[in-house]
């Protein structure tokens, strides 16, 4: 078994110490005309539970609510902003004491830096903690050919194929100071950043497996079995590898 809410205490007492614990770190938010609101968390367990069938560790129930403030102008966005869940995860990982190390699986880029610096406090308290995101390309970050490529290959009934459409290709370095500004609604107005045009199921098994080997490839060089966590001790895991997904 690789998911906490499948054991018992007992069950989880005798393995906790060479563990990993494992928590993917989500959002309910839009993600276009022809994706679900869960595309985020739905990505982020896919991830983590195959984390953990390779390595020892447990997946934890997921965070499903992050920061999603820059979606606001779409209903049925749920957000409890970036103070609420850099509190929330630094609270999780010191309940975690009993694992051997957390690692946080996150796949939405607006929980970036509230979980770059719950990372960052955990460390400074002498917790071991590791954080890491999926990559993308700069044109293609919100509900494109990316993420629903992935969703075909994980739940393919939940994507409306038939409402996909072009939104703003915009690359995302070049646009992030207005989406902070004036949110996604302003910038794209069906909620896509990128173009889900050419999507396939085939694409999606192609990425998640690339995902896998990369986290795998973080978590094997983070998490040495004498590696003791110092306060201080920050290095590149600190924030999520490369650019999230939004």
């Amino acid at each position: 078994m690789t998911r906490l809410a499948d054991l018992t205490w007992p069950e989880i007492a005798g393995i906790a110490g060479h563990s990993l614990l494992a928590i993917p770190v989500g959002a309910t938010e839009q993600h276009g005309p022809h994706l679900p609101f869960t595309v985020d968390t739905e990505i982020a367990v896919e991830l983590a539970t195959r984390l953990a069938q390779r390595r020892s560790a447990l997946v934890a129930p997921p965070v499903t609510y992050g920061s999603s403030g820059e979606h606001a102008g779409f209903p049925g966005t749920l957000s409890i902003g970036q103070e609420a869940v850099e509190r929330l995860l630094v609270e999780l990982i010191r309940s975690a004491d009993a694992f051997a190390g957390i690692v946080l699986v996150s796949a939405h880029g607006g929980n970036a830096e509230p979980v770059r610096r719950a990372v960052t406090t955990a460390r400074a308290e002498g917790r071991r903690a590791l954080a890491w995101a999926p990559t993308g390309r700069p044109d293609d970050t919100h509900a494109g050919r990316t993420e629903t490529s992935v969703l075909l290959a994980l739940r393919p009934q939940a994507v409306r194929l038939d409402r996909a459409e072009p939104g703003n290709t915009t690359p995302l370095p070049n646009l992030i100071n207005r989406l902070r500004a004036e949110g996604v609604r302003a910038t794209s107005p069906n909620g896509v950043l990128g173009n889900p045009g050419g999507a396939t199921a085939a694409e999606g098994t192609q990425l998640l497996a690339a995902w896998t080997t990369a986290l795998t490839a973080a978590v094997d060089a983070w998490h040495q079995p004498d590696d003791q966590a110092k306060p201080g001790n920050e290095g590149p895991d600190d924030r999520p590898s490369g650019r999230a997904l939004s």
